[in-house]
């Protein structure tokens, strides 16, 4: 009864099923390696955004690659801001996801090295070519406290680094470009400004990054593993069903073939 599973069309059932399993089962632990990842990085932000602020210096040099276990600290940095190598970074939105550019200043610290410090959000200017309205930076010696980021790089966050851009316009946020353009010494990575808060409300401070949510990735990973638990029940019960109408279709010829014969036997008798 169960020859028919030598028939083209359950062997090909039969493979499908076999490739669907294993397939099922590496996408679920895909998805759950996701959500370890994300739980492990929803704990490094909160420890880092938590932790005591420290000098600026402590953290970074110029040069530095900015490791994963600083990412979001937050530091302090005192100096004078640089206006007149102010850059603004495009296609960056706020927390509405308007797009705009955020305003990109560097801080000229006390020996005489710059850390960069993105001041926040604005929109862009009606015309991509032009420079947007910016507020200005404030004067004098300031101290500010900002979390501490990597140098942005187009493999790492997938923007490109377009060329021939209008002055003073940037894609991606590096120091190593930024000491280029400036001429001095420039701290590895830079600052996510947080305070002071500027006056009005033309420029937003980035948010903080969020540290509370962690997706559906669990369950998509749940949802792979029941589907690939549920391949070969189905298979079984397809199999089962199969034989049943089978079994079904052989009962219902077997008592045809008493009658036909009686006919055939009267038939005769009447000649």
């Amino acid at each position: 009864m169960y020859r028919f599973l030598l028939s083209r069309q359950w062997v090909i059932l039969t493979l499908v099923a076999l490739v669907l399993v294993p397939t099922m089962i590496e996408l679920g632990f895909w998805q759950f390696h996701r959500h370890e990842r994300r739980v492990a990085q929803n704990a490094l932000i909160a420890d880092s955004v938590a932790a005591k602020p420290v000098p600026v210096e402590e953290l970074t040099s110029p040069g530095h690659t900015v490791p994963r276990s600083d990412y979001w600290r937050p530091t302090t940095a005192t100096g004078t801001f640089d206006t007149a190598h102010e850059v603004v970074v495009r296609r960056r939105t706020n927390s509405d996801d308007r797009v705009g550019v955020h305003v990109l200043t560097p801080l000229i610290l006390r020996d005489g090295r710059i850390v960069l410090v993105n001041r926040g959000w604005v929109p862009a200017a009606a015309d991509q070519r032009s420079y947007p309205p910016v507020p200005p930076a404030p004067k004098g010696e300031v101290t500010i406290t900002g979390r501490l980021k990597a140098d942005e790089t187009t493999g790492a966050s997938g923007i490109r680094d377009l060329k021939g851009l209008p002055d003073r316009q940037v894609m991606l946020i590096n120091s190593a470009q930024q000491a280029q353009l400036i001429g001095r010494e420039v701290l590895g990575g830079y600052l996510e400004q947080i305070t002071p808060e500027p006056a009005g409300d033309t420029l937003e401070l980035i948010p903080e990054p969020d540290h509370d949510s962690i997706g559906a990735h669990m369950a998509y990973a749940v949802q792979w593993w029941l589907f690939a638990a549920g391949v070969p029940v189905g298979w079984v019960i397809l199999v089962r069903r199969e034989r049943r109408d089978r079994a079904a279709a052989a009962a219902s010829d077997t008592p045809a073939a008493p009658e036909r014969d009686a006919e055939a036997i009267q038939t005769t008798a009447s000649r």
